[in-house]
């Protein structure tokens, strides 16, 4: 089975950090695009960051671009995401996303909740 096993959420207030990490297999990492999307309360699950599987391509929301920083450790076939200026809006699951070709890939999604 393709796991996709995230850590790193958890409580923090506004203005502060967070580092979010996924780490999956090595077949999955070395051939997939991966990011991290999210759900906010009562909201849809939205694109936060994605980066490509040589990390030449990355995208961001525009609410976060400026604040959050994803990338790639290849030797750990992980890739994290370091959230900095956090603000209550931030607040929600955060999910590992693997593209795989033609298959998808979710982890379990870790909770973020910004708030003093």
């Amino acid at each position: 089975q393709v796991q996709l096993v995230e850590s790193g959420g958890g409580l923090v207030q506004p203005g502060g950090s967070l580092l979010l990490s996924c780490e999956t297999s090595r077949d999955i990492f070395s051939t997939s695009t991966m990011g991290w999307f999210r759900q906010g309360p009562g909201e849809t699950r939205d694109l936060v960051a994605l980066i490509s599987i040589y990390a030449g391509g990355i995208n961001y929301a525009n609410s976060v671009r400026g604040r959050f920083t994803i990338s790639r450790d290849n030797a750990k076939n992980t890739i994290n995401l370091q959230m900095t200026k956090l603000k209550r809006d931030d607040t929600g699951v955060y999910y590992c996303y693997a593209d795989h070709g033609n298959q998808r890939y979710w982890g379990q999604g870790t909770q973020v909740t910004v708030s003093s």
